[in-house]
């Protein structure tokens, strides 16, 4: 009886010990989804899915003039014969000759779509029937493989007021790209700083930049606030309303050669916001609260960008302007490594965005072009959307966090000669692009 006895108790408690275990497991929290996560050596951000995995393109929320507009500037970009650099050897299956008739085939189809709208199924099994559809791997899975899954957040054009010269409030500058800035013929990327022996060393750092006069005289404008310098190089261009009333459109023309680092991190760490102040607008307030606390967070980001007058914009990495809410920045390496993604495509986004300034969120489905990257866009699970220009559009802005999916749609090889836009006679080579700094 006691052996007996004994054996049941050891059950029990055997049994007692698993479902505890078990518990914890369950009760266990998963490792957090690292977006800024990089793809393997080699990988590219997409994957060909078979129609079983297409979404539904029934909807397209993206206001067809906005896309027509953004179509005709990624037909503009892919017409410079050197847009084939970056589809030499081509993203997957898809060569350049593609990658120009897929965007001229989904503009001819919105054009389309205005004169003569299709119903909602018959949208989507036109997409269905002409394209081939390509979804992003997304930020890489804990427990390995990848999560499908992509931060979406926003970026936009400030409006803010400016002066050419330091006076009264107007006292934090902007500079212009500096004699000294050595950069590569090819890429475009920053090498440093050019000695008086020839030699190269690093550029000054944000902190060197900010803290002394080692640009002094090479300022292009000035703002009223700390804030308004930091929000104009993150977002990578402005509009300013100078004293005289005239506007000043400003726009990137080189940074220092520092990755950027996000000073949004270091204060979640440090408990002095929560996660759902990681946005521009939580740290605006609470640097409103302590603006002491700028040169330890805001000097955490080496990276600084320089500026100049750049009417027509605001423009993006293709060197072509972007539209509001129908251009996406993704991210993009130079000639000659692989793309991360295919540059100038159209996209699917599927993804909840601010429905009003308060952030209240809603579901979004609809077409943006591929054309920005910046300098917090560096992996396959992030993707920003361009939200336009002006305070309404910086308030929504502020509210855009969300996870989503990210596609992209070819044209079916056998219908490109059909779409195949006749290329323009060849021009001088355009200047080198400017690379925002999202």
């Amino acid at each position: 009886m006691n052996r007996l006895m004994h054996r049941c108790l050891r059950g029990l408690l055997v049994a007692a010990l698993v479902s505890l275990a078990l518990t914890g497991c369950k009760n266990k929290p998963k490792p957090p989804v690292d977006f800024s996560g990089q793809l393997g050596e080699g990988e590219l951000a997409l994957r060909k899915i078979s129609p079983a995995e297409y979404p539904d393109f029934s909807v397209n929320m993206t206001d067809p003039d906005a896309l027509i507009r953004s179509c005709d500037q990624s037909i503009a970009y892919l017409q410079r014969p050197s847009s084939k650099n970056y589809y030499n050897p081509p993203y997957l299956d898809i060569n350049h000759d593609r990658a120009i008739a897929s965007v001229a085939a989904l503009k001819a189809i919105m054009v389309e779509q205005k004169s003569q709208p299709r119903t909602p199924a018959q949208l989507n099994g036109l997409i269905r029937q002409m394209f081939e559809v390509y979804k992003s791997k997304g930020a890489p899975a804990p427990e390995g493989g990848y999560t499908d899954k992509v931060l979406f957040t926003g970026y936009f054009t400030p409006i803010y007021e400016g002066s050419l010269t330091r006076q009264g409030e107007f006292q934090y500058p902007l500079y212009k790209r500096p004699a000294d800035l050595v950069t590569d013929p090819q890429t475009g990327d920053t090498l440093g700083r050019k000695m008086p022996d020839g030699s190269i060393a690093k550029y000054y750092t944000r902190k060197e930049i900010e803290s002394t006069n080692v640009l002094a005289g090479q300022e292009l404008v000035f703002v009223k606030s700390r804030w308004e310098a930091y929000v104009i190089s993150i977002q990578g261009s402005a509009n300013l309303r100078l004293t005289d009333g005239k506007t000043l459109e400003i726009g990137w023309e080189g940074y220092n050669g520092y990755e950027y680092v996000s000073p949004a991190d270091a204060m979640e760490q440090d408990g002095v916001i929560t996660k759902a102040q990681h946005s521009g607008k939580g740290l605006k307030a609470y640097f409103a609260q302590n603006p002491a606390a700028m040169d330890k967070y805001l000097w955490k980001n080496d990276r600084y960008v320089f500026f100049g007058s750049r009417p027509g914009g605001p423009f993006g990495a293709l060197n072509v302007p972007v539209t509001a809410w129908a251009s996406i920045a993704v991210d993009k390496k130079p000639v000659p490594a692989k793309n991360i993604y295919p540059r100038a495509m159209p996209a699917f986004l599927t993804v909840p965005v601010p429905a009003d300034e308060q952030g209240t969120p809603k579901d979004f489905r609809g077409f943006m072009m591929d054309q920005d990257t910046g300098g917090a866009i560096r992996a396959a699970g992030r993707c920003d959307i361009y939200m336009g220009i002006g305070p309404d559009a910086e308030r929504v802005a502020g509210h855009q966090l969300h996870e989503g999916a990210l596609y992209y749609v070819a044209l079916k090889p056998e219908l490109i000669a059909r779409y195949l836009p006749a290329m323009p006679p060849k021009q001088a080579k355009p200047a080198g692009a400017p690379m925002q700094n999202k």
